[in-house]
């Protein structure tokens, strides 16, 4: 949708607040309640125009440190914060595999390299977050159910109003401390839907430090990807 130089996504349902998120893409997104016509959400758009343009200028900043990586030997790849280069070999059982300090991959794969390398964070992240998830959740006194490490976009992680888990791929590529906090977020939003003053309590209560994380996704997020 476009209301005068700004194009948006608009996301209408039961909430009763509205909220405008700029996305991982730099995508504007405006959140409101079902009962909105179109003239009201724009009124907001155009309330909120000065902050839409500023974070959407701190979206371009940010993500000037945007990689491509090649799937050649010598190029990094992030794993729990630590890069790891790249060498392709000729012989090797495993199409990729981490192995004293090298991400090494058969030669004959590397045209493949982006999935063999989305399969490795997928795999390798549903047992580091299952466990972190299982150190977490206590704590926060909730429950859940199952546990997925999938392509989810834009967003880092999100949940289901029945406990079900979704973390983004990307998460396995920042470090241990990071990943935590995007756990907590997510167990936090089992008691609090929202990110009113309770949700952040709570986040706060568990991890003290987590503005240091969330400072560290926002500068280096963009870099997270292949």
């Amino acid at each position: 949708m476009q209301y005068k130089d700004i194009q948006y996504s608009l996301k209408q349902s039961k909430r009763k607040t509205t909220s405008i998120l700029i996305e991982r893409d730099g995508s504007v997104t405006v959140l409101a309640p079902e009962s909105y016509d179109i003239e009201k959400v724009q009124s907001i758009i155009e309330e909120k125009r000065s902050w839409i343009y500023r974070n959407l200028a701190e979206w371009e900043d940010l993500n000037r440190t945007r990689v491509e990586r090649e799937f050649v030997s010598g190029e990094g790849f992030p794993y729990l914060g630590s890069n790891y280069r790249l060498k392709l070999v000729n012989e090797q059982k495993e199409d990729l595999i981490l192995k004293n300090g090298y991400f090494l991959m058969r030669r004959d794969k590397a045209e493949h390299g982006s999935d063999l390398f989305k399969n490795f964070y997928r795999t390798k992240g549903l047992m580091r977050i299952t466990k972190r998830v299982a150190h977490y959740a206590p704590k926060l006194g909730v429950e859940y159910r199952a546990i997925r490490v999938m392509d989810l976009q834009h967003h880092w992680a999100s949940c289901t109003p029945k406990g079900d888990l979704n973390f983004h791929w990307r998460c396995l590529m920042a470090p241990l401390s990071v990943l935590d906090y995007i756990v907590v977020h997510e167990l936090a939003h089992l008691v609090h839907l929202n990110h009113g003053p309770a949700f952040w309590n709570l986040v706060d209560k568990i991890l003290p430090s987590y503005s240091k994380q969330i400072a560290w996704l926002k500068h280096n997020g963009a870099g997270l990807d292949l």
